[in-house]
């Protein structure tokens, strides 16, 4: 396609926004794919570039995190390996079914995800429970391979789903559960930016100028979680669930 310079003032912005939502709470795709269709990019070449521009803005803000000691390594090994496996297995379910299956099944499941965000002020507090380290690996692994096969079958608000079970589910501190979900992120991000490439399909110039402001929006996005942590964190993945709930019913 032909690029203009309106192709640029529309999705380099929005991508920022998308990096920002994305760094503090995943979910950012549902901000970014829609501003490269807006633009009036081709569906397969959306897809595609805003992959790019993606993975390297999450690559940003993980490397940021994993630096200030934002992750919990102890499940982050298992995560990762256990979401690339997941993404693998479902992208190969969504060869053979309709992604229309799984937005059925979404569309009472999200109205109950975010009420137990609303009922739960605080996303750190566990309560009395207490779970052993090793209940804690297991009950990682097997939210990452769920997700993981989500994201290869569907995909948007997966970093936000892996925040919710992290630290629902495996009790994870919200700032080590940000950072791990983004490492697990990254590296299904990681293996489909490989097929694209091959593919051909990425828009090289607009997903390299998008990718710059990509990188800005993971900066300040992870500077705030390290900053507020759970203050930050909740507010946004409601937003995002409700975007998500948006685009479903929507059809978008």
């Amino acid at each position: 396609m032909k690029l203009t310079v309106q192709t640029f003032l529309i999705v380099c912005p929005l991508v920022f926004l998308a990096g920002f939502v994305d760094a503090i709470a995943g979910g950012g795709g549902l901000i970014s794919l829609p501003a490269y269709l807006l633009a009036g990019v081709p569906m397969h070449n959306a897809i595609a570039t805003n992959k790019l521009s993606s993975a390297t803005g999450t690559a940003i803000s993980t490397a940021r995190l994993c630096k200030n000691k934002f992750v919990d390594w102890g499940v982050a090994l298992p995560c990762i390996s256990m979401a690339l496996a997941g993404s693998f297995a479902g992208a190969h379910l969504a060869l053979m079914a309709s992604d229309k299956i799984l937005r059925g099944m979404l569309i009472p499941v999200l109205p109950v995800v975010a009420f137990y965000v609303l009922k739960k002020k605080d996303l750190d507090d566990t309560g009395n429970i207490r779970i052993s380290r090793k209940k804690q690996w297991l009950l990682c692994a097997v939210c990452s391979l769920a997700v993981g096969c989500y994201d290869g079958f569907y995909g948007p608000g997966t970093g936000t789903f892996l925040l919710i079970l992290y630290t629902g589910v495996a009790k994870l501190p919200v700032a080590k559960a940000t950072g791990t979900m983004k490492l697990a992120n990254l590296s299904s991000n990681v293996m489909a930016l490989a097929v694209f490439l091959f593919s051909g399909k990425i828009i090289v110039l607009l997903g390299l100028a998008a990718s710059v402001f990509s990188i800005a929006g993971h900066y300040v996005g992870s500077g705030m979680v390290m900053k507020n942590g759970n203050r930050i964190v909740r507010p946004i993945i409601l937003i995002v669930l409700a975007l998500l709930f948006i685009k479903i019913i929507t059809g978008m």
